[in-house]
Protein backbone atom coordinates (compact mmCIF):
# COMPACT_ATOMS: atom_id res chain seq x y z
CA UNK A 1 0.00 0.00 0.00
CA UNK A 2 1.37 3.42 -0.96
CA UNK A 3 1.75 5.55 2.19
CA UNK A 4 0.48 9.09 2.57
CA UNK A 5 3.44 11.47 2.80
CA UNK A 6 3.18 14.84 4.53
CA UNK A 7 4.50 16.67 1.48
CA UNK A 8 3.12 20.05 0.42
CA UNK A 9 1.92 18.49 -2.85
CA UNK A 10 2.00 14.93 -4.25
CA UNK A 11 5.45 13.63 -5.19
CA UNK A 12 6.65 10.53 -7.00
CA UNK A 13 6.88 8.71 -3.68
CA UNK A 14 3.12 8.82 -3.18
CA UNK A 15 2.50 7.34 -6.64
CA UNK A 16 4.84 4.35 -6.46
CA UNK A 17 3.52 0.84 -6.35
CA UNK A 18 5.25 -1.85 -4.29
CA UNK A 19 8.88 -2.11 -5.33
CA UNK A 20 10.67 -5.39 -6.10
CA UNK A 21 13.14 -6.75 -3.59
CA UNK A 22 16.60 -5.37 -4.25
CA UNK A 23 19.39 -7.87 -5.07
CA UNK A 24 21.67 -6.69 -2.28
CA UNK A 25 23.76 -9.85 -2.66
CA UNK A 26 25.19 -8.32 -5.82
CA UNK A 27 26.84 -5.58 -3.76
CA UNK A 28 29.22 -8.10 -2.22
CA UNK A 29 29.38 -10.68 -4.98
CA UNK A 30 33.01 -11.73 -5.53
CA UNK A 31 34.13 -11.72 -9.13
CA UNK A 32 37.09 -12.93 -11.15
CA UNK A 33 38.74 -11.23 -14.10
CA UNK A 34 40.04 -14.07 -16.29
CA UNK A 35 41.98 -11.84 -18.68
CA UNK A 36 43.75 -8.58 -17.95
CA UNK A 37 47.21 -7.04 -18.01
CA UNK A 38 46.93 -5.55 -14.53
CA UNK A 39 50.66 -5.83 -13.89
CA UNK A 40 51.08 -3.01 -16.46
CA UNK A 41 48.58 -0.72 -14.70
CA UNK A 42 49.13 1.82 -11.96
CA UNK A 43 48.95 0.95 -8.26
CA UNK A 44 45.74 2.97 -8.09
CA UNK A 45 44.15 0.97 -10.91
CA UNK A 46 44.92 -2.31 -9.19
CA UNK A 47 43.46 -0.89 -5.99
CA UNK A 48 40.29 -0.11 -7.94
CA UNK A 49 40.00 -3.81 -8.70
CA UNK A 50 40.23 -4.56 -4.99
CA UNK A 51 37.78 -1.83 -3.97
CA UNK A 52 35.17 -3.13 -6.40
CA UNK A 53 35.29 -6.71 -5.15
CA UNK A 54 37.78 -8.55 -7.36
CA UNK A 55 38.54 -11.92 -5.75
CA UNK A 56 41.02 -13.26 -8.32
CA UNK A 57 42.51 -12.36 -11.67
CA UNK A 58 44.58 -13.86 -14.44
CA UNK A 59 47.29 -11.41 -15.47
CA UNK A 60 48.31 -12.17 -19.04
CA UNK A 61 52.00 -11.57 -19.71
CA UNK A 62 52.13 -12.32 -23.41
CA UNK A 63 51.35 -8.89 -24.85
CA UNK A 64 53.73 -7.76 -27.55
CA UNK A 65 52.85 -4.10 -26.88
CA UNK A 66 55.52 -3.96 -24.17
CA UNK A 67 58.43 -5.09 -26.32
CA UNK A 68 60.14 -2.07 -27.90
CA UNK A 69 61.70 -4.19 -30.64
CA UNK A 70 59.83 -5.26 -33.78
CA UNK A 71 60.13 -8.01 -34.74
CA UNK A 72 60.60 -9.33 -31.23
CA UNK A 73 63.03 -11.98 -30.06
CA UNK A 74 62.34 -14.85 -27.71
CA UNK A 75 64.32 -13.09 -24.99
CA UNK A 76 62.04 -10.04 -25.25
CA UNK A 77 58.90 -12.10 -24.65
CA UNK A 78 60.54 -14.11 -21.88
CA UNK A 79 61.41 -10.84 -20.16
CA UNK A 80 57.68 -10.06 -20.06
CA UNK A 81 56.97 -13.42 -18.43
CA UNK A 82 59.73 -12.91 -15.88
CA UNK A 83 58.63 -9.39 -15.06
CA UNK A 84 55.07 -10.51 -14.30
CA UNK A 85 56.30 -13.49 -12.33
CA UNK A 86 58.67 -11.27 -10.36
CA UNK A 87 55.97 -8.75 -9.37
CA UNK A 88 52.99 -11.05 -8.88
CA UNK A 89 53.40 -11.75 -5.15
CA UNK A 90 53.88 -8.07 -4.33
CA UNK A 91 50.67 -7.26 -6.21
CA UNK A 92 48.79 -9.82 -4.11
CA UNK A 93 50.23 -8.44 -0.87
CA UNK A 94 49.33 -4.88 -1.80
CA UNK A 95 45.76 -5.46 -2.92
CA UNK A 96 44.61 -8.72 -1.26
CA UNK A 97 43.14 -10.35 -4.37
CA UNK A 98 44.60 -13.52 -5.84
CA UNK A 99 46.80 -12.78 -8.86
CA UNK A 100 47.73 -15.67 -11.12
CA UNK A 101 49.41 -15.65 -14.53
CA UNK A 102 48.76 -16.52 -18.13
CA UNK A 103 51.94 -16.92 -20.19
CA UNK A 104 51.97 -17.30 -23.93
CA UNK A 105 53.24 -16.27 -27.34
CA UNK A 106 50.99 -13.68 -28.98
CA UNK A 107 51.11 -13.60 -32.75
CA UNK A 108 50.36 -9.89 -33.10
CA UNK A 109 54.05 -9.32 -33.71
CA UNK A 110 56.47 -11.71 -35.40
CA UNK A 111 58.92 -13.39 -33.04
CA UNK A 112 62.23 -14.33 -34.61
CA UNK A 113 63.02 -17.49 -32.67
CA UNK A 114 59.82 -18.82 -31.09
CA UNK A 115 61.19 -22.35 -30.56
CA UNK A 116 63.31 -20.97 -27.72
CA UNK A 117 60.17 -19.73 -26.00
CA UNK A 118 58.30 -22.97 -26.55
CA UNK A 119 61.18 -24.95 -25.08
CA UNK A 120 61.23 -22.75 -21.98
CA UNK A 121 57.46 -22.65 -21.59
CA UNK A 122 57.29 -26.24 -20.39
CA UNK A 123 59.04 -25.30 -17.12
CA UNK A 124 56.96 -22.15 -16.67
CA UNK A 125 53.72 -24.07 -17.21
CA UNK A 126 54.59 -26.32 -14.28
CA UNK A 127 54.58 -23.38 -11.83
CA UNK A 128 51.67 -23.01 -9.42
CA UNK A 129 51.49 -19.32 -10.30
CA UNK A 130 50.70 -20.12 -13.94
CA UNK A 131 47.06 -21.09 -14.47
CA UNK A 132 46.74 -20.59 -18.23
CA UNK A 133 48.62 -20.59 -21.52
CA UNK A 134 47.99 -17.47 -23.53
CA UNK A 135 46.79 -15.28 -24.74
CA UNK A 136 47.55 -16.70 -28.13
CA UNK A 137 45.85 -17.50 -31.41
CA UNK A 138 46.28 -16.75 -35.08
CA UNK A 139 45.87 -13.14 -36.17
CA UNK A 140 45.17 -11.89 -39.70
CA UNK A 141 47.91 -9.23 -39.65
CA UNK A 142 50.84 -8.21 -37.50
CA UNK A 143 52.53 -5.07 -36.24
CA UNK A 144 55.53 -3.96 -38.37
CA UNK A 145 56.40 -7.32 -39.98
CA UNK A 146 54.12 -10.10 -41.23
CA UNK A 147 54.20 -13.60 -39.74
CA UNK A 148 53.29 -16.36 -42.18
CA UNK A 149 50.09 -18.16 -41.30
CA UNK A 150 51.63 -21.63 -41.26
CA UNK A 151 54.32 -20.42 -38.87
CA UNK A 152 51.70 -18.84 -36.62
CA UNK A 153 49.75 -22.06 -36.58
CA UNK A 154 52.80 -24.04 -35.56
CA UNK A 155 53.45 -21.74 -32.62
CA UNK A 156 49.81 -21.71 -31.53
CA UNK A 157 49.42 -25.48 -31.77
CA UNK A 158 52.67 -26.07 -29.85
CA UNK A 159 51.31 -23.96 -27.00
CA UNK A 160 48.06 -25.91 -27.05
CA UNK A 161 50.06 -29.15 -26.79
CA UNK A 162 51.83 -27.76 -23.73
CA UNK A 163 48.47 -26.78 -22.25
CA UNK A 164 47.25 -30.33 -22.86
CA UNK A 165 50.32 -31.82 -21.18
CA UNK A 166 49.96 -29.58 -18.11
CA UNK A 167 46.15 -29.70 -18.00
CA UNK A 168 45.90 -25.93 -18.37
CA UNK A 169 43.30 -23.89 -20.22
CA UNK A 170 44.29 -21.76 -23.19
CA UNK A 171 43.22 -18.11 -23.40
CA UNK A 172 42.47 -17.58 -27.05
CA UNK A 173 42.83 -14.12 -28.56
CA UNK A 174 39.94 -13.84 -31.01
CA UNK A 175 40.24 -10.90 -33.42
CA UNK A 176 37.38 -8.41 -33.15
CA UNK A 177 35.60 -6.73 -36.02
CA UNK A 178 35.51 -3.48 -34.02
CA UNK A 179 32.89 -0.74 -34.02
CA UNK A 180 31.52 1.29 -36.88
CA UNK A 181 33.02 4.77 -36.58
CA UNK A 182 31.07 7.86 -37.54
CA UNK A 183 34.24 9.34 -39.02
CA UNK A 184 37.81 8.31 -39.59
CA UNK A 185 40.49 10.00 -37.56
CA UNK A 186 43.11 12.18 -39.21
CA UNK A 187 45.84 10.17 -40.92
CA UNK A 188 48.81 9.53 -38.67
CA UNK A 189 46.95 10.04 -35.37
CA UNK A 190 45.66 6.53 -34.85
CA UNK A 191 42.81 5.85 -32.43
CA UNK A 192 42.70 8.10 -29.36
CA UNK A 193 42.80 5.94 -26.27
CA UNK A 194 44.92 3.23 -27.91
CA UNK A 195 48.63 4.02 -27.71
CA UNK A 196 49.79 2.15 -30.78
CA UNK A 197 51.68 3.72 -33.63
CA UNK A 198 49.30 4.02 -36.59
CA UNK A 199 50.17 2.83 -40.05
CA UNK A 200 52.47 0.06 -38.81
CA UNK A 201 50.15 -2.84 -39.58
CA UNK A 202 51.23 -5.28 -42.29
CA UNK A 203 49.27 -6.60 -45.21
CA UNK A 204 47.02 -9.41 -43.98
CA UNK A 205 48.31 -12.98 -44.12
CA UNK A 206 44.70 -14.08 -43.79
CA UNK A 207 42.06 -12.36 -45.85
CA UNK A 208 38.75 -13.23 -47.43
CA UNK A 209 35.18 -12.39 -46.52
CA UNK A 210 35.60 -12.78 -42.74
CA UNK A 211 39.26 -13.20 -41.72
CA UNK A 212 38.51 -12.56 -38.03
CA UNK A 213 36.18 -15.55 -37.87
CA UNK A 214 38.43 -17.67 -40.06
CA UNK A 215 41.29 -17.11 -37.58
CA UNK A 216 39.11 -18.51 -34.79
CA UNK A 217 38.18 -21.54 -36.89
CA UNK A 218 41.86 -22.21 -37.55
CA UNK A 219 42.60 -21.96 -33.84
CA UNK A 220 39.96 -24.56 -33.04
CA UNK A 221 41.41 -26.83 -35.72
CA UNK A 222 44.82 -26.40 -34.07
CA UNK A 223 43.31 -27.36 -30.71
CA UNK A 224 41.90 -30.53 -32.25
CA UNK A 225 45.26 -31.42 -33.77
CA UNK A 226 46.94 -30.74 -30.42
CA UNK A 227 44.53 -33.02 -28.59
CA UNK A 228 43.34 -30.14 -26.42
CA UNK A 229 39.68 -30.51 -25.44
CA UNK A 230 37.50 -27.63 -26.55
CA UNK A 231 36.34 -27.15 -22.94
CA UNK A 232 39.92 -26.13 -22.13
CA UNK A 233 39.75 -23.22 -24.59
CA UNK A 234 38.53 -19.82 -23.37
CA UNK A 235 37.80 -17.63 -26.39
CA UNK A 236 38.48 -14.14 -25.10
CA UNK A 237 37.18 -11.04 -26.93
CA UNK A 238 34.06 -12.95 -27.98
CA UNK A 239 31.73 -10.78 -30.04
CA UNK A 240 28.81 -10.91 -32.41
CA UNK A 241 31.07 -12.12 -35.21
CA UNK A 242 32.14 -15.33 -33.49
CA UNK A 243 29.56 -16.11 -30.79
CA UNK A 244 27.24 -18.24 -32.93
CA UNK A 245 30.12 -20.33 -34.29
CA UNK A 246 31.73 -20.87 -30.89
CA UNK A 247 28.45 -21.63 -29.12
CA UNK A 248 26.80 -23.75 -31.81
CA UNK A 249 29.79 -25.63 -33.21
CA UNK A 250 32.25 -25.92 -30.29
CA UNK A 251 32.32 -26.59 -26.55
CA UNK A 252 34.64 -23.65 -25.84
CA UNK A 253 34.03 -21.09 -23.14
CA UNK A 254 33.45 -17.53 -24.33
CA UNK A 255 34.77 -14.50 -22.46
CA UNK A 256 33.36 -11.11 -23.41
CA UNK A 257 35.81 -8.23 -23.05
CA UNK A 258 34.05 -5.16 -21.63
CA UNK A 259 36.93 -3.08 -20.29
CA UNK A 260 37.17 -1.03 -23.49
CA UNK A 261 33.74 -1.26 -25.09
CA UNK A 262 34.40 1.96 -27.00
CA UNK A 263 37.02 0.08 -29.04
CA UNK A 264 35.65 -3.44 -29.50
CA UNK A 265 31.93 -2.64 -29.37
CA UNK A 266 31.07 -5.27 -26.73
CA UNK A 267 29.27 -4.39 -23.50
CA UNK A 268 27.02 -5.89 -20.83
CA UNK A 269 24.03 -5.92 -23.18
CA UNK A 270 25.89 -8.34 -25.49
CA UNK A 271 26.66 -10.56 -22.51
CA UNK A 272 23.01 -10.50 -21.42
CA UNK A 273 21.88 -11.41 -24.94
CA UNK A 274 24.28 -14.35 -25.02
CA UNK A 275 23.06 -15.58 -21.64
CA UNK A 276 19.45 -15.33 -22.81
CA UNK A 277 20.18 -17.32 -25.95
CA UNK A 278 22.71 -19.89 -24.74
CA UNK A 279 22.55 -19.91 -20.94
CA UNK A 280 25.34 -18.94 -18.53
CA UNK A 281 27.20 -22.25 -18.45
CA UNK A 282 30.00 -21.34 -20.89
CA UNK A 283 30.14 -17.55 -20.55
CA UNK A 284 32.63 -15.32 -18.73
CA UNK A 285 33.40 -11.61 -18.65
CA UNK A 286 36.86 -10.00 -18.64
CA UNK A 287 38.27 -6.46 -18.65
CA UNK A 288 41.50 -6.84 -20.66
CA UNK A 289 42.68 -3.70 -18.86
CA UNK A 290 46.15 -2.63 -19.97
CA UNK A 291 48.20 0.53 -19.82
CA UNK A 292 48.25 0.96 -23.60
CA UNK A 293 44.46 1.37 -23.67
CA UNK A 294 41.81 3.60 -22.17
CA UNK A 295 40.30 0.91 -19.98
CA UNK A 296 38.14 0.69 -16.86
CA UNK A 297 39.04 -1.46 -13.82
CA UNK A 298 35.47 -0.94 -12.58
CA UNK A 299 33.96 -2.36 -15.77
CA UNK A 300 33.27 -5.85 -14.45
CA UNK A 301 31.65 -4.63 -11.26
CA UNK A 302 29.46 -2.29 -13.30
CA UNK A 303 28.54 -5.19 -15.57
CA UNK A 304 27.23 -7.14 -12.58
CA UNK A 305 24.64 -4.42 -11.97
CA UNK A 306 23.94 -3.94 -15.67
CA UNK A 307 23.29 -7.64 -16.19
CA UNK A 308 20.68 -7.57 -13.44
CA UNK A 309 19.10 -4.45 -14.93
CA UNK A 310 18.92 -6.29 -18.26
CA UNK A 311 16.93 -9.08 -16.61
CA UNK A 312 19.61 -11.66 -15.79
CA UNK A 313 19.01 -13.50 -12.51
CA UNK A 314 21.62 -13.18 -9.72
CA UNK A 315 22.37 -16.92 -9.88
CA UNK A 316 23.29 -16.65 -13.56
CA UNK A 317 25.36 -13.52 -12.92
CA UNK A 318 27.33 -15.33 -10.21
CA UNK A 319 27.91 -18.22 -12.61
CA UNK A 320 29.28 -15.92 -15.30
CA UNK A 321 31.46 -13.54 -13.24
CA UNK A 322 32.70 -15.93 -10.57
CA UNK A 323 31.94 -19.65 -10.78
CA UNK A 324 32.91 -20.29 -14.41
CA UNK A 325 36.35 -18.63 -14.25
CA UNK A 326 36.94 -20.11 -10.80
CA UNK A 327 36.32 -23.62 -12.08
CA UNK A 328 38.08 -23.32 -15.44
CA UNK A 329 41.25 -21.68 -14.10
CA UNK A 330 41.31 -23.43 -10.73
CA UNK A 331 41.16 -20.20 -8.77
CA UNK A 332 40.36 -19.77 -5.07
CA UNK A 333 36.95 -20.02 -3.50
CA UNK A 334 35.46 -16.94 -1.83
Amino acid sequence: MTPDYPTARPTDASQLEDQPALPTELLNLPWIDPHNHAHTLSWEDRERYALSGCRSMVMVASGYHWTPYKPARASDIRFLWDDALNRRAAIERNHFFEAKLGLGVHTGVRIENPDELLAAMDDYAALDEVVAIGETGMTPSQHVEAWALDEQRGVVQAQMELARDHDLPVILHTPNTGTASKRHYRDGLGTPGYEKNPGMGTEPVLDGENPELEAVRLDIEAAHDAGLPERRVVASHADGNNTAYLMDETDCYLSYTIGHSWLVGVDAADVANAIDEYGPERIMVDTDCANVLRTDPYALKRAIFELYRYGIDPEAIRRVVYENPRDVFGLADA
